[in-house]
């Protein structure tokens, strides 16, 4: 399919169609699968020194028990759709949260530092296949017209879990102990699990292709050393030489993966699917915007936890208000679509969110809570909205097996995307703090102002779409006609 390519109409049977109630309850539980996923990234930061006193290591070494559970999603995100296609999307949902909860409770039950490594591992792996397959199980319950409504309850898993994160591992860490931020997932995914066996249809295509091992270890490789070059990157924890060989090591497995990719019937990850205009924009322009939007999350608690002196539960309290604007987004994002259509959205919030986030650049000691709090909620409403409508927009013209691989690619990018903003904006704040002092706000109000050009540069982009463009998901055009 390339841009020329007009969407085709769809009418198949939809169970979500014959079963309303669905419409909700399919959506919430993919929801709920991604909250934990999402959650998981953030929630260990808070509860690092007392794992670290608890397994008798440094705080620092701590560190490989965020990269590894990192690194697993990086390897098998890619492979997730393949996988979906081969042996149902139902029966891999419900083994990777399965996989993903056991993986939990041995890492609440870790007693020393290489075993929590070796269960976050298995941990990712979980929540590698947890997510795309989720979007997998969206894409093929809705009708395109019906898509925004069911894709606004994926948008926010991505602001929640950041927001929330730290906020439940600083209570449990302090009111309880460290390991039940792990147990805490063990109910939600036996949960998760009864609830999508009984509501999820078990979505698999008819046509069958090998799987591409070679594409995917080169793939992984490459995905591998990248998110471990991000995660490492200007933190100087391991040497220039070895940060730049690694960085070496990404460049050179996905340049060999692109090359090879082209010439590879059914490879790993399908690159051709880039072809499709509205998949290219919303995944390309989409991962630029998210870079700036994403280190909101990482930047603002430790604006109020270092110079403002907030402790991490308060810090998490304020900074969860982000989650509440977030969820508040949900009731006005299709009606808006309709109404204006995805080039005006995209455009216009792009540069609000930008401005937003400069106007956090503004915030001091001094600045009243209520004031803080009301920015927050506008831009988690906001930021919530240009994450549904850039999810959905590249989802809008996937039909057929294209489906299954732009899964795949859309969280790969998304994962990346996040792990840049962190990187980016935690290596530009260690070069303004001076060094031998901690950050101050003076040191964070560049950084955040810097980050904000991210989703105002993703503007250019937007640019390039017609104003038809995602037009059947947004139902656009019937309201122009009818008009």
């Amino acid at each position: 399919m390339d841009e020329s390519t007009p969407v085709r109409a769809e009418e198949p049977s939809y169970r979500t169609a014959l079963e309303p109630r669905l419409k909700f309850l399919v959506p919430l539980v993919v929801a709920c699968a991604m909250v934990m996923e999402s959650v998981d990234q953030t929630i260990i930061t808070t509860s690092i020194p007392q794992m670290a006193v608890s397994l008798g290591e440094s705080p620092l070494r701590l560190n490989v028990a965020i990269t590894s559970y990192l690194l697993s999603l990086a390897v098998f995100i890619p492979v997730s759709g393949w996988i979906a296609d081969r042996f149902g999307a139902r029966s891999v949902f419900c083994a990777a949260v399965a996989v993903f909860t056991v993986g939990s409770a041995l890492c609440g039950a870790a007693t020393t530092l290489p075993m929590l490594v070796l269960t976050r591992i298995l941990q990712g792996f979980g929540g590698a296949m947890m997510t795309p397959v989720g979007r997998l199980v969206l894409l093929k319950s809705f009708p395109k017209s019906e898509l925004v409504t069911a894709m606004s309850y994926v948008a926010i898993p991505a602001l929640v879990g950041p927001a929330i994160g730290p906020m439940i591992g600083g209570f449990l860490t302090t009111y309880v102990t460290w390991r039940w931020i792990f147990y805490v997932n063990v109910p939600f995914g036996m949960l998760g699990i009864v609830l999508a066996l009984k509501y999820f249809e078990n979505f698999r295509t008819d046509i069958r292709t090998r799987f591409d091992f070679l594409g995917f270890i080169l793939c992984g490789i490459g995905l591998a050393a990248l998110e471990v070059a991000l995660e490492f990157g200007g933190r100087h924890l391991i040497s220039d030489f070895t940060e730049g060989a690694i960085a070496a090591l990404a460049a050179a497995s996905l340049v060999a993966y692109g090359f090879y990719a082209r010439r590879k019937p059914n490879p790993a990850v399908d690159l051709k699917i880039f072809r499709i205009k509205t998949f290219r924009i919303g995944v390309l322009a989409g991962a630029i915007c998210r870079i700036g939007l994403s280190s909101t999350s990482f930047l603002f608690p430790l604006l109020l936890q270092i110079p403002f002196g907030f402790s991490a539960f308060k810090s998490g309290l304020v900074t969860s208000v982000l989650a509440v604007g977030a969820i508040s987004m949900r009731i006005v994002s299709p009606p808006l679509l309709r109404k204006v259509g995805f080039r005006a959205i995209l455009i216009i919030n792009g540069l609000i969110t930008g401005g937003m986030m400069m106007g956090l650049a503004m915030v001091t000691l001094g600045t009243p809570i209520g004031i803080v709090v009301c920015g927050l909620f506008t831009l988690g409403f906001f930021r919530a909205l240009q994450f549904t409508s850039m999810n959905t927009l590249g989802y809008s013209d996937l039909v057929g097996h294209d489906i299954s691989p732009g899964s795949s690619l859309s969280s790969v990018a998304q994962q990346l995307s996040m792990s840049f903003g962190v990187t980016i904006s935690a290596t530009l704040l260690a070069l303004i703090t001076s060094p031998s002092s901690v950050p101050t706000a003076a040191d964070f109000r560049p950084v955040l102002v810097i980050m904000a050009i991210f989703p105002i540069v993703s503007v250019l982009w937007f640019m390039r779409l017609a104003p038809e463009d995602g037009a059947l998901v947004a139902g656009y055009k019937m309201v122009k006609r009818s008009s």
